[in-house]
């Protein structure tokens, strides 16, 4: 088992920001993507999915969002469909996603993710 730990990390996000800085505060191997500019391809999210303990990808979606109800996404059961959504608008992911020991957490709130240490 290893002591890496992976933040996907949007710059703009205050949750984001906050989580960064716990993770930092704690130590350890980090690695920081923006998903932003560099999106998760479909195989990643739903990998990250099931380390999330999700059942549907609905679960993961930003709902507030604009390109949400521009695509209807709420009507979309395919999960591969929405899966491609995702990938294609990372705005929709809700962030911050921790990956840490196989398993994943999101930020919200941001001290939450300390369970996976």
């Amino acid at each position: 088992m290893s002591d890496s730990t992976t933040i996907w990390h949007n710059p703009r996000c205050s949750k984001s920001r906050q989580t960064l800085a716990l993770l930092e505060a704690r130590g350890g191997d980090l690695t920081v993507r923006n998903y932003m500019e560099d999106a998760p391809s479909v195989s990643e999210l739903k990998t990250v999915l099931k380390q999330l303990g999700y059942t549907s990808a609905h679960e993961w979606l930003r709902k507030n969002e604009t390109i949400y109800r521009e695509l209807g996404l709420k009507a979309v059961e395919d999960e591969e469909a929405v899966l491609k959504a995702m990938s294609q608008n990372p705005k929709l992911i809700e962030r911050p996603v921790v990956i840490h020991d196989g398993k994943a957490m999101i930020g919200r709130p941001p001290e939450q993710v300390l369970e996976l240490f």
